[in-house]
């Protein structure tokens, strides 16, 4: 039973707010979060809890951090909001875009500023098209992306969002949207006479973009370490032979770099892991760190060579388009990144807790498959290791073992069996293995 200070919160709350995911029957059994502390926050009665998935994969910096905060104060006090609609502009937006171009892949120079990583899907499917026609090719316009892939709730996003439990109280989708299987090496079953499971998965794209016919598909997008679908890693010769076929076909490959992003798997972007270089990518989440709603896309230059050669205007725009106070905080949350390193940061720490992790759980009767990247790791339990048989969903393991990890400290996120671990970066290793503590005894809890 909650104590008084946090159920007269819930109260309140349920009287008046609608949350996202928002569902009656979970109102009243929340957390009400009133402050935080690096890798921790703390409820409305005094408990601190692990903040085990960053907030939602964002707060790689941790609560607390003044360089983010002054920053924001900072630009507050000399300008807290200007249009960023043509026309007008600020130095903040300027200067980001500057240290983007010097950031990101060699072939990505040009910026575009959202509110967040829905906005960004949205903003890169709308420029995929604009480019086409531009090109003289307006009939492609088909999106394709993966089973398990998030891009957002925005309606376009969700489109292209291959969870199918996002969808079915919004249909009918908008036409001309393809999902093709995960790579996911866990369950992925490839042809007895594949060259390697990760060529047959990325094939699965060929495929898809013959069976649609190739003039009609504009775009293929697809995080590098799928999120939200249960941090699903892909095999090595995936990506490569991706941009094979997207090169191939003329179709755009757009990394949604919204989690991966910035360091969260041990380099800058995730392509990198791969040597693959994008047309198109999005970002969010931690280029503020969580401390203010901020996202964008990133264009090639063909790209923009070519939408600023068109002499067409591209009439796409949000309210809050390289907001100066958010620029100003991504400005200073760079710094950060490269400062403190937070790409070599997320090697180290992953890799000690991908070790404690195989250590606690390799031979668990209920655990199927540890996975990783950088500090963005999950365990997925299943009710038969050698056949890879899942629970029965009406058992709600996977949310009785997070239900249990809450009681003893840590909060996090599922999917299904699947227990996502993304701790901020800043996270220390004493943190990480409590981290493993909770998470084995809350299995042992549920499991025995």
């Amino acid at each position: 039973m909650k104590n008084n200070a946090e159920s007269a919160l819930l109260a309140r709350d349920g009287a008046h707010l609608l949350h996202p995911l928002h569902n009656p029957a979970a109102a009243g059994t929340g957390k009400v979060w009133v402050s935080g502390e690096g890798a921790y926050l703390v409820d409305a009665n005094g408990d601190r809890y692990i903040d085990c998935l960053s907030g939602l994969w964002n707060n790689t910096a941790g609560n607390g951090r003044p360089e983010l905060i002054e920053a924001a104060h900072a630009q507050l006090q000399s300008l807290a909001y200007a249009s960023g609609y043509i026309g007008s502009s600020n130095p903040r937006a300027i200067e980001l875009a500057e240290r983007l171009s010097a950031m990101t892949y060699p072939n990505i120079n040009h910026f575009y500023f959202t509110s967040g990583g829905g906005e960004a899907t949205d903003s890169n499917i709308k420029m995929a098209r604009y480019y086409w026609k531009l090109k003289g090719r307006p009939e492609k316009t088909k999106v394709i992306s993966r089973v398990w892939g998030y891009h957002g709730v925005t309606f376009a996003a969700m489109c292209a969002t291959g969870i199918a439990a996002y969808k079915p109280m919004f249909e009918p989708m908008i036409p001309g949207f393809v999902h093709i299987p995960s790579p996911y090496p866990y369950r992925y079953d490839a042809p007895a006479d594949a060259p390697s499971q990760g060529i047959a998965a990325a094939n699965e794209l060929e495929k898809a973009i013959l069976a649609e016919d190739a003039d009609t598909v504009a775009m293929f997008i697809a995080e590098p370490v799928q999120g939200a679908g249960g941090v699903i890693v892909p095999q090595d010769d995936y990506f490569p032979r991706i941009r094979e076929i997207c090169d191939h076909y003329d179709v755009l490959l757009v990394s949604d770099e919204v989690i991966t992003g910035f360091g969260r798997t041990g380099k800058l972007w995730g392509l990198q892991h791969w040597g693959v270089q994008p047309d198109l990518i999005q970002y969010a989440k931690a280029i503020t760190s969580g401390y203010f709603p901020f996202g964008g896309i990133g264009v090639s230059d063909e790209i923009a060579d070519v939408m600023l050669d068109g002499g067409k205007p591209w009439m796409h725009a949000y309210t809050y388009s390289a907001h100066p106070v958010g620029c100003a905080i991504a400005l200073a949350m760079l710094d950060i990144v490269e400062q403190e390193d937070f790409p070599a940061q997320a090697a180290a720490k992953g890799d000690y807790l991908m070790n404690a992790l195989k250590s606690t759980f390799a031979e668990h009767p209920y655990v199927g498959d540890i996975r990783g990247l950088g500090l963005m790791c999950a365990v997925e339990f299943v009710k038969d290791r050698a056949t890879r048989e899942e629970f029965d969903p009406t058992e709600g393991i996977g949310p009785k073992i997070h239900a249990a990890g809450v009681e003893r400290g840590m909060f996090s996120r599922v999917r299904g069996d699947v227990y996502c671990i993304a701790p901020p970066i800043v996270t220390g290793e004493d943190t990480l293995d409590r981290i493993v503590d909770i998470l084995a005894a809350s299995t042992k809890a549920v499991l025995g």
